[in-house]
């Protein structure tokens, strides 16, 4: 049977010698952070992911949602129940703001917690997922009336929000979206039209759905300009904030996926339903995309969540399972066979899956706080700055770290051997729930290409040099201790392959766009590597100065390993990126040369 314990020390590590939480305390929302606190949180959150939500996992991949005749949903048994815990502990309110009942605290804190969550039950978790970006994007485009109205029971947890994008005809060109919404006389909108992929659409866990609802009125542009925002709550809410009438709207169906059984995703249809314009009629795009930023930053972490808990199971079966001698002779003679942790290929891919959960670990935390400081820092410098990072570094952590936890996965499941493929193990279960953060909230081709066809040339390249700059420093830190120097060298040398394929690509995507487009998916890749790098020299600088201080927070010998870890991922994962920029130079030509029909021909 699977087994999942957070990671509380590694997190803790993390924001205290990486992100430096207490450097922070003067910002607003960082005052409350006190050490107790971020204790609290830590543990008694990961006490409740490992107690209450990890022993539903697989009940809810099993028995999944049930869609019953008059369109309501049954969740999956124990669901209702552990998300009546979720609230009454107020774990959804962490990073709410005050003002709404909220407890104000910053992101990173909240994602700290939200991987624990995630790795015990990601299906769980999508049922108030959502919830954070959808109050975001009310309260930054919303109207007052609309913020009280709905933000305070989102908050609380008695309400949960959804994102209405997609359609069956089209998904990320959301300019061919059918929904319509015609004015009524009283100022709101009667919204028809059928969404599909919605998570969470419909479910029995709280009194109302927030639909969030992307949709064109009477005479708007045809293309993504004339896509507008609106609010489309499951049942209506009176002025004085009481429960009106059930909308005109309804689940018409459960899809049948791949993975995360545990959540509903709905086939939605809206049937004249009253909906409020969020925002600028013709600017929904705008606004929805601050929902989907925090989904991207979400999805980043379900990569590494999924990948956690894989390569936990996988390092608890290696000591426990006996296979064959140690290539150097018998390990345990006094036993018939050796653990699979004498073997070099299992403690590859057990290496793989610990320096690439511990990094990514570091760069989803470090890319909260940016989020954090884009809005809180000091000065609108640093502000600005800050934003830069996490809108570069967004589809990095989407796809980098989706890529990279469903790659964990499947090694984790190889760990394994044939146990692996049955379901009694629950590692075939993390491959499929993996699966889907490469395709949601952008496939990763789209992230790729956002990141290469918008965010390295936005404001004519601040953010990348910003970055460049970032890791140049760190280099230069690192490089004054014998322990990480070889570390920052590695670390320097692989950033200039991202430099090198950077000036590649600014020479050779205006002559030919699919150049860009050929090379993108690569680019992320060497992005990917030197972010998680930057963490790596982080947190090496980190426990060397630790070694030498004889902190009593961590022993010696765990320190050591975050030492020997960082060497594995300067040696074995970093020289990819040399690979990946000799396959964006090779441009497009052989990519794009065949006919459609070459590719059918046998």
């Amino acid at each position: 049977m699977p087994q999942y314990t957070a990671p509380v020390r590694d997190t803790r590590f993390v924001l205290d010698h990486v992100v430096r939480l207490d450097s922070y305390s003067n910002l607003p929302g960082f005052q409350a952070v006190s050490p107790d606190l971020v204790t609290a949180v830590l543990e008694e959150g990961g006490r409740f992911a490992a107690e209450v939500l990890f022993p539903l996992n697989q009940v809810g991949d099993q028995v999944g949602c049930t869609r019953h005749d008059d369109g309501s949903v049954s969740t999956p048994p124990g669901f209702k129940q552990a998300y009546d815990q979720y609230v009454e502990g107020g774990w959804t309110t962490l990073h709410a703001p005050e003002e709404f009942g909220g407890q104000g605290l910053p992101s990173v804190i909240a994602t700290a917690f939200g991987e624990y969550v995630l790795s015990s039950n990601q299906a769980f978790e999508m049922y108030h997922g959502l919830t954070a970006g959808a109050i975001a994007a009310i309260l930054v485009k919303g109207s007052d009336e609309q913020k009280q109205k709905y933000v305070p029971n989102m908050v609380a947890g008695k309400w949960t929000g959804t994102m209405n994008l997609t359609e069956p005809h089209c998904g990320t060109d959301l300019g061919l979206i059918r929904t319509r919404a015609v004015p009524n006389a009283d100022g709101s909108y009667a919204i028809t039209g059928t969404k599909i992929f919605i998570s969470s659409g419909e479910q029995d866990l709280t009194e109302n759905i927030i639909h969030l609802v992307l949709a064109k009125t009477p005479g708007a542009p045809e293309s993504s300009k004339g896509i507008s925002l609106f609010i489309v709550p499951k049942v209506l809410v009176n002025d004085d904030g009481s429960l009106g009438e059930r909308n005109a709207l309804s689940c018409g169906s459960i899809e049948h996926k791949m993975g995360i059984h545990g959540n509903s995703t709905c086939v939605m249809n809206y049937d004249g339903a009253t909906g409020w314009l969020v925002g600028e009629e013709n600017k929904g795009l705008a606004a929805m995309f601050i929902m989907m930023n925090a989904a991207r930053l979400g999805v980043g972490l379900q990569g590494l969540a999924q990948g956690e808990v894989a390569y936990q199971n996988a390092v608890h079966y290696a000591r426990d399972r006996r296979q064959g001698r140690a290539l150097t002779g018998p390990a345990d003679p006094e036993e018939k066979a050796d653990t699979l942790f004498v073997h070099p290929d299992v403690r590859r891919m057990l290496m793989d899956g610990k320096a690439l959960t511990e990094g990514l670990r570091a760069l989803c935390l470090w890319g909260a706080l940016q989020n954090d400081l884009s809005h809180n820092a000091a000065t609108e410098e640093e502000r600005l700055a800050a934003d830069d990072l996490i809108s570069l570094l967004t589809p990095v952590i989407k796809g980098y770290g989706t890529d990279k936890g469903f790659d964990i996965a499947v090694t984790s499941q190889q760990v394994y051997g044939g146990h692996g493929y049955i379901r009694e193990w629950g590692m075939e279960q993390y491959v499929r729930d993996a699966r889907i953060a490469q395709i949601y909230e952008g496939t990763n081709g789209i992230q790729a290409m956002d990141l290469v066809g918008r965010k390295l040339a936005q404001n004519g390249g601040r953010a990348l040099q910003a970055f460049f700059k970032v890791v140049a420093q760190d280099v230069a830190e690192a490089k004054t201790d014998p322990r990480t120097s070889p570390l920052a060298e590695a670390l320097e040398k692989t950033n200039g392959q991202l430099q090198a394929a950077t000036m590649w690509l600014m020479q050779n995507a205006m002559t030919n766009p699919n150049n860009a487009g050929a090379g993108a998916h690569s680019y992320m890749h060497i992005m990917g590597i030197v972010a998680v790098g930057l963490m790596w020299v982080r947190m090496a600088v980190a426990a060397a100065k630790l070694i030498d201080e004889n902190s009593g927070d961590y022993d010696k010998e765990w320190l050591e390993a975050k030492l020997v870890t960082a060497r594995y991922f300067a040696e074995r994962v970093m020289p990819e990126a040399g690979a990946l920029r000799r396959k964006i130079e090779g441009g497009a030509e052989s990519l794009m040369a065949l006919s459609p029909e070459m590719f059918a021909a046998r």
